[in-house]
């Protein structure tokens, strides 16, 4: 690993003073990261595309259309079974279906992942509407877009079907999503397609209609029988807010399937040239173009405002303190699920700005210490990614004074991935501050010095207007 070179980035710039910190060791525990959510920033946005939620809603009973059409696919609907292959006991289930009269069942890879990762533990098994039941072979997988293709001792009816020319689909027309919702049984939900989310990475389709734990990996049909797409979220804070997986890209999988010989003896290896993919994909297109300058006070932070990534910002300007703080958070609105412990492949960037005019400079420098000093950089706990190693320099731009912290964690099961964190606070003015960190997870060693760098180097502070010119 490259934990040597940490210091190339803050070293790279003037250093004022160049003394080097023991890192401190973090906190026992990580922030709690939702599904497809960054770590909670000091401004939280609403959760993205999270998985979905264990809470029953009743389903509307089905119209005589998705009663004809249920009684046609419910063959080869299966549940997908994740069991402990130490008394086999059910960890998890989701959903799938066979295509066409063969035997391959396309689901979402969030609902194999743990056998996916981890088969010394975990096997899967089928059982379909009518109780039959049998094991699966997993054959491929898609992280990126949340997919998995799966062999299976039984032969569909030719209901399903994913040609290479796919129904399009018109705003506003109804769809009918099916799976076994919360284990109870397998079941049909209408609901209508509503466009292409353009806030995802990759495309999803929004789909307003019940979707419920259980439903991931079923299909979503047209009206005429047509595969739409792949059931996999919902929103959690809205309602009847459901997203799929384009079918084009179960179309894609299943070629790979097609060209492929056996299938990998452990996938590891293959989600990691997948997350490397998507990772030179994100960095490209979060730093490819300079990053856009707000205003904070005297200070000039970056942020990127995207189809990707949102920001918020919020200020403590009427509370009853002795001090101002400015809050602005930019985030990807959503990340790539790898295990129910770990999402990543997302960028944040947060900046906080504080300042008074009441406290003297030795209690706001407490006040501006103690708020550097709660930040969290992950637990050495973790099974998934090393502890974090970090060093800390006083170091100058070209414009500011700062103090910085660049930590860096080795991904355990991934090689080559790694999650960033730099934190930098302005050492310029003794009654204001400035602190600013960018959060770079699932990233290339290259890639992740490459983002804090620009950050490091995008912070500065205005020309005072007062300042006087010589003649």
């Amino acid at each position: 690993m490259k934990f040597s070179n940490f210091a190339f980035l803050l070293a790279g710039l003037c250093a004022a003073t160049a003394a080097l910190a023991t890192p401190a060791p973090a906190p026992a525990t990580a922030a709690a990261i939702p599904a497809a959510s960054t770590a909670t920033p000091p401004v939280k946005p609403p959760p993205a595309t999270a998985a979905p939620a264990a809470t029953a809603q009743a389903l509307p009973p089905p119209s005589s259309a998705a009663q004809k059409l249920y009684t046609a696919a419910r063959a080869d609907i299966l549940q997908v079974r994740v069991l402990l292959k130490n008394g086999r006991t059910q960890s998890s289930v989701g959903s799938g279906f066979l295509i066409g009269t063969g035997d391959l069942v396309v689901s979402n890879y969030h609902v194999v992942s743990q056998f996916a990762l981890d088969p010394d533990t975990y096997v899967g098994e089928w059982v379909d509407t009518s109780g039959q039941r049998g094991n699966v072979e997993l054959l491929a997988v898609d992280v990126l877009h949340d997919l998995a293709v799966l062999r299976v001792n039984r032969h569909g009816t030719g209901f399903f079907k994913m040609p290479e020319q796919l129904a399009p689909l018109t705003q506003g027309q109804y769809l009918y999503s099916m799976g076994n919702p919360l284990d109870l049984g397998f079941a049909i939900s209408e609901g209508a397609y509503n466009g292409v989310v353009t806030r995802s990475f990759y495309d999803q389709l929004m789909f307003t209609g019940p979707i419920n734990s259980g439903m991931s990996g079923g299909p979503s049909v047209t009206a005429a029988g047509d595969v739409a797409g792949v059931n996999v979220s919902k929103r959690l804070d809205g309602e009847l807010v459901s997203f799929l997986v384009p079918a084009r890209y179960a179309r894609q999988l299943l070629d790979t399937v097609a060209k492929q010989g056996k299938p990998p003896k452990d996938f590891k290896p293959l989600v990691t040239a997948q997350l490397l993919a998507h990772q030179e994909v994100m960095l490209a297109r979060l730093l490819d173009t300079p990053l856009n300058l707000k205003a904070m006070g005297p200070y000039r932070v970056p942020v990127r405002e995207s189809d990707q990534m949102r920001c918020w910002g919020r200020s403590n300007v009427k509370a009853d303190k002795p001090y101002t703080i400015d809050n602005t958070s930019c985030a990807m609105e959503s990340a790539i699920f790898i295990s129910g412990a770990l999402q990543t492949g997302q960028v944040s960037m947060r900046h906080e700005f504080l300042r008074s005019s009441e406290l003297g400079a030795l209690r706001f420098s407490e006040l501006a210490s103690a708020s550097f000093k709660n930040e969290n950089f992950g637990s050495y706990k973790s099974a998934n990614l090393t502890g974090p190693h970090c060093t800390e320099q006083f170091v100058k731009n070209k414009t500011l004074p700062l103090r910085a912290v660049l930590c860096v964690r080795a991904y355990r099961k991934f090689a080559g991935l790694y999650d960033f964190a730099l934190l930098a606070a302005s050492t310029d003015e003794p009654l204001m501050n400035l602190q600013s960190r960018i959060d770079a997870r699932g990233v290339s060693y290259a890639n992740g010095m490459r983002a804090t760098r620009t950050f490091l180097e995008a912070l500065s502070r205005a020309p005072s207007t007062n300042s006087s010119r010589k003649p």
